[in-house]
């Protein structure tokens, strides 16, 4: 009789993949999923480097992103009624990791610039954009806030910067071309 640990076909990864955590699956398996690194500020100043960042809607034109609920930035960002969203290019790759360091003054030596109410905007990066928060909600153990935009600037064009098996990297792109949506 066939059980599924002794299927033909079936790997001693898979097999061996029942037995790990769920957590840690996970973990595992987001390390190998490229994601765009941004710098998430709010008024204080206070930020973070994060990948979490994603659109939610084009109308009204929403975006997300997801804070660990114990980061040191947590309780700033659940004080914050605005947010800016920086884009970074591959020259960024220091300031993404500076923002991603605990216990150091993350706006030490970086270029910004006050854009009304405290809301802290980087002078360098290839782009920006400025919400207003509409929802935070815990989710799990992080802090989903979604914030419906009101300003932004595409300053350059630059290669993105993404974060790829707990290292950045480069965007490239294969295609010659964007691939463009059916109408």
């Amino acid at each position: 009789m066939s059980t599924p640990e002794n299927r033909p076909g079936r790997s001693s990864t898979a097999a061996a993949a029942t037995n790990v955590a769920a957590d840690d699956i996970l973990r595992r398996t987001l390390r190998r999923h490229a994601a765009g690194v941004t710098v998430i500020t709010v008024p204080g100043p206070a930020g973070f480097t994060a990948t979490s960042f994603t659109s939610v809607s084009l109308r009204p034109p929403l975006v997300s992103f997801y804070l660990g609920l114990g980061a040191s930035t947590a309780p700033a960002v659940r004080e914050a009624d605005r947010f800016a969203v920086h884009l970074l290019g591959t020259q960024n790759a220091e300031v993404a990791g500076q923002f991603a360091r605990s216990g150091v003054d993350r706006f030490q030596s970086i270029a910004w610039t006050e854009h009304g109410d405290g809301l802290p905007v980087l002078d360098d990066v290839p782009a920006w954009l400025t919400a207003r928060v509409t929802l935070r909600q815990p989710v799990g153990d992080h802090l989903l806030v979604v914030g419906e935009v009101e300003t932004g600037a595409v300053r350059q064009d630059a290669t993105a910067l993404v974060h790829h098996d707990g290292a950045f990297a480069a965007a490239r792109r294969l295609l010659p071309q964007p691939i463009r949506r059916a109408s």
